[in-house]
């Protein structure tokens, strides 16, 4: 019996193959494979290694077809798309996934990933060719040169955002970054201080930089939230509430926050109430002054205030080893946040209100839009009061008359 033939599929040998003149096959062939668009009018092509692989493709583009959610593929190449994206996400017509412009940061960081290490490595690869093992053998380079796996994952993320995209637009029927072999995250140290440690860590500092800090533990704003805080933001006098309504970037200046719900209220407890009101009163600033900022209208420098702290721990621990008491374990700015989420939950604070107060878009809450009870913020705050009584005021009472700055 003659053999069937493989309806759709195109055996393509090389040039210089017996098979093109009825002889013997020679050489390795590809089998391109092509089903009937009738939404474009046109046969829709694609090439692969393997029989069986063209016939699983053909299946599955007939099927993606008939539904109309496969259309011509692009000719663009990796980087044409990269360069279209990031035109698109600079002019805020690419969003994220929640439906948000992306932060200036975070182009930026992608910018960076996609001129050193993607358009080198495939851009000039069409997208709409390429392949999981493509992008397979780019993380592997990435960890055979020593990048950590939080950098190596960091640096295709742009990659996947433009595939995503492409997706989304019938531009690739299959996404090639997904089930990737990727190294582990690691290299992220993010601890939380206890009360004890946190007060300690606080009276060590100079006055000036207290009501920085105070404000990342007991409040558990972000570092460019904190940068961007208005005098305004804070319900002075009364100072009990403040209101997350801008970031800052350093080319853009005052931008959104991080997410939909990073515009919220945190209520402040008594122990950080009174470092806002000696900040205030100490700059005398108001309305829409800076209220950390270096000045009224410059955000503080993070490198600076980080210096800073240092310093101060440093110090505070030359004079911690001659009374044979532990040393301080210097902390960052976003491990304030964890000491923040972990004392909250600790006072006995459910998960779900942290995540409101704290500004997290997912993990702590179980709705994507919630809205707090009218003055459970209070009741929260006040479970945060008692939890830390006794802790702050005796580190904050033995730091008094020694810690001006000179």
């Amino acid at each position: 019996m003659r053999r069937k033939r493989n309806e759709g599929i195109v055996v393509k040998h090389a040039r210089s193959c017996s098979a093109r003149s009825k002889g013997v096959c020679n050489c390795t062939p590809t089998y391109q494979a092509w089903v009937w668009s009738k939404r474009d009018r046109k046969k829709l092509y694609k090439t692969f290694p393997t029989l069986a692989a063209a016939k699983s493709w053909r299946g599955d583009a007939g099927t993606a077809v008939r539904r109309g959610s496969l259309a011509v593929q692009t000719r663009v190449t990796v980087e044409e798309a990269a360069e279209k994206w990031l035109e698109d996400a600079k002019a805020g017509r690419a969003l994220t996934r929640s439906g948000t412009r992306y932060k200036p940061s975070l182009i930026r960081t992608h910018e960076s990933d996609l001129r050193r290490h993607i358009t080198p490595a495939i851009g000039g690869l069409k997208l709409s060719e390429l392949r999981q093992r493509d992008v397979q053998a780019l993380v592997d380079r990435l960890v055979s040169l020593g990048y950590s796996g939080s950098r190596v994952r960091g640096a295709i993320m742009p990659l996947r955002v433009i595939c995503r995209r492409a997706i989304e637009n019938d531009e690739l029927l299959v996404n090639p970054t997904l089930n990737l072999r990727l190294p582990e995250a690691g290299g992220t140290r993010e601890r939380a201080a206890s009360p004890d440690e946190a007060a300690e860590l606080l009276a060590a500092l100079h006055e000036v930089d207290q009501p920085l800090w105070a404000t990342a533990f007991f409040g558990g704003i972000r570092r460019g939230e904190l940068r961007g805080l208005r005098v305004a933001d804070v319900n002075f006098p009364d100072a009990t509430v403040i209101h997350v309504q801008q970031s800052w970037d350093d080319v853009a200046g005052a931008i959104a926050p991080k997410s939909k719900s990073g515009g919220r209220k945190v209520p402040v407890p008594a122990v950080l109430r009174r470092y806002l009101l000696e900040q205030k009163v100490r700059t005398g600033r108001a309305g829409p002054d800076l209220l950390f900022g270096r000045t009224a209208s410059d955000p503080f420098t993070s490198t600076h205030v980080r210096a800073r702290a240092l310093a101060a721990w440093s110090a505070a621990n030359a004079e911690r080893k001659e009374r044979n008491e532990s040393p301080l374990e210097p902390i960052t700015l976003h491990e304030c946040r964890h000491t923040y989420v972990s004392m909250m939950h600790a006072a006995g604070v459910p998960l779900e209100r942290i995540g409101d107060y704290a500004g997290h878009s997912g993990t702590y809450m179980t709705e994507r839009y919630r809205h707090l009870v009218e003055g459970q913020g209070a009741k929260d705050v006040a479970e945060l009061d008692a939890f830390l009584t006794g802790a702050h005021a005796g580190a904050r009472t033995r730091s008094e008359g020694r810690n001006r700055p000179t």
